[in-house]
């Protein structure tokens, strides 16, 4: 399968910026299950510098300077992938428990698991106390698979949290979305990544794109997609296993990963400092497109 995206940001500002200087992970990634077979980002007004880096995760970061005097920033990135189908189902027969991937986790004692052992600690999205433990335990039950556990929570936060883009902003606390169990895509994420790490288990996150499909005879509208974030598991011998507790799915060949970290802040796809500007305006517009 094959997706074109077209992700647009665009800032809006009530006064001049006389100088912004930016960082933006907006190139999907290249693993087992897909493929990045090109990318391109578009700025205006035109950078005077642009550079390419590798982050410390392996997403590919663009980082750009305007010295230009403006009251208008527009990012476009435009990217083409094609998603391999993954067989799921098959991950049901892996038996080893989640507190025999927890021991080798302790004590790793090869490079994959000592890199994954750094995903068992906290993040500053992703603390968590005795009641984000508790709910774990209840998926986590003594002597149970990890990759049935992690289904259990998965399909847990699904029923259990209301998705409501209005209740939460990047800024609220993870306890307040466990308090009153509501939420976006990326508190389910993290919610679920406290979730893991307290019981010493890998996690990371997973910013990235879901193909959205209108209702049957309907167009589907420009701009009507959007950024989404799901959480990945460490599995010896497995690698990193994605679960998706917005819609309760594995994903398969409808989801594109963008960038990967421990939370938000590291995946962030733009970010930088401006020089004045005053108030601004966001909006974010995504298509995603199959190709035949």
């Amino acid at each position: 399968m094959k997706f074109r995206i077209k992700h647009t940001t665009t800032y809006q500002y009530s006064d001049q910026v006389s100088l912004c200087q930016n960082q933006a992970r907006l190139t999907p990634l290249n693993n087992l299950f897909q493929l990045c077979l090109k990318s391109e980002i578009k700025i205006s007004p035109q950078a005077d510098y642009l550079r390419y880096f590798n982050d410390y995760f392996g997403n590919q970061v663009t980082v750009f300077e305007i010295p230009t005097q403006h009251d208008c920033l527009i990012v476009t990135a435009t990217s083409e992938v094609e998603v391999l189908l993954r067989d799921q189902n098959s991950l049901f027969n892996y038996i080893l428990t989640w507190e025999g991937v927890r021991e080798q986790l302790r004590t790793p004692n090869s490079f994959d698991l000592l890199k994954a052992a750094e995903f068992c600690l906290p993040s500053y999205f992703t603390p968590f106390n005795e009641a984000i433990r508790g709910y774990a335990l209840e998926s986590f039950t003594p002597g149970r698979s990890i990759i049935s556990a992690c289904e259990c929570l998965m399909a847990r936060i699904f029923n259990d949290f209301e998705y409501n883009p209005g209740f939460t902003t990047i800024s609220t606390p993870l306890s307040t979305v466990f308090a009153h169990k509501k939420g976006v895509c990326q508190d389910f994420a993290h919610f679920a990544l406290a979730c893991l790490r307290s019981l010493g288990l890998a996690g990371r996150y997973v910013s990235g794109y879901i193909e959205t499909i209108p209702p049957e005879g309907e167009i589907k509208l420009e701009g009507a997609d959007a950024t989404h974030a799901w959480f990945a598991i460490y599995v010896p011998e497995l690698g990193w296993i994605d679960f998706d507790p917005t819609n309760n799915i594995l994903p398969t060949d409808q989801h594109i990963s963008l960038a990967i970290g421990r939370d938000f802040s590291d995946v962030t796809p733009l970010k930088g400092v401006v020089f004045g500007g005053g108030a601004h305006q966001l909006n974010v517009a995504v298509d995603m497109t199959r190709l035949k």
